[in-house]
């Protein structure tokens, strides 16, 4: 308990706590829709809105939340509209943004440590106001989440059936495009845009494969994500790692420990 003593560190633990719950409960959804890499689709496209805000002069964290709210709706309406399947499109939308950004970023000649830090992430540098966005944040996807339980546990399983029964589907997709959307944008500052996919997929399938119902699932993936940080933090602050690494190679040992245990016969995300 030592490492708690520095305030940074309590900073961390709590941004980050409240990140990869959040993440992993989105997850769940993500990964039953089909729509795993769409976190890793965003965060190509959330380089872009980062790199316009150095170009721009502006807080490089409300660019990147717009550009990347546009890019998650720009990724819904292109499924529906032009008739794709998911992983095409989500393709598409993250190679165009992160081009984009790697434009802007030459043409801003700031190819900076700054930059650098959003693309691989740096949790040690959450400030107070970071914490209190952060849970906000958490605040806000589980209220949506609650309120919204059996709709959205309809849609993940069949669209049609959904649609059948008067579910306004399409505000609900637009409702989990918008909050993956912001999550990747906050979860940057946790392990970098480079993984931030893995925080929003490892511990959904961790819950997934241990769990027998779709509400352990989440929980139980929000306690993977949750350990995650937690041991993160603690093997990066004693064997001097790079505390993103870190994180993700504890959640990915969970999601190696559960399969373990489960054994060939579980589920399957």
């Amino acid at each position: 308990m030592e490492i708690l003593q520095f305030p940074f560190m309590q900073r961390a633990l709590a941004a980050g706590l409240l990140i990869a719950v959040t993440c992993s409960l989105l997850g769940v959804f993500l990964v039953l829709r089909r729509e795993a890499m769409a976190g890793h689709g965003l965060a190509h496209v959330t380089f872009g809105g980062v790199a316009l805000g150095l170009l721009i002069s502006v807080a490089p964290v409300w660019s990147a939340l717009g550009v990347a709210i546009a890019g998650s709706v720009g990724l819904l309406k292109l499924k529906e509209r032009a008739g794709i399947h998911g992983d095409t499109a989500i393709g598409i939308v993250s190679s165009a943004g992160f081009a984009l950004g790697i434009v802007i970023a030459s043409m801003s000649g700031k190819f900076s440590v700054e930059l650098f830090g959003y693309l691989f992430g740096n949790i040690l540098a959450i400030g107070p106001g970071e914490v209190w966005v952060s849970a906000l944040l958490a605040a806000v996807v589980l209220a949506s989440v609650t309120l919204n339980y059996h709709d959205l546990v309809t849609i993940t399983f069949d669209h049609e059936m959904a649609r059948a029964s008067g579910i306004n589907v399409g505000r609900l997709d637009m409702l989990l495009a918008v909050l993956t959307a912001v999550t990747v944008v906050l979860a940057m500052k946790v392990v970098g845009l480079l993984l931030v996919a893995a925080l929003l997929v490892i511990p959904a399938a961790t819950g997934l494969i241990a769990a027998a119902s779709f509400l352990r699932a989440m929980v139980l993936s929000g306690l993977s994500g949750g350990l995650s940080v937690l041991g993160g933090l603690v093997f990066s602050y004693y064997l001097d790692l790079p505390a993103s690494g870190a994180i993700v190679l504890t959640a990915t040992f969970l999601f190696l420990a559960s399969f373990s245990l489960k054994g060939p016969t579980g589920r399957r995300p």
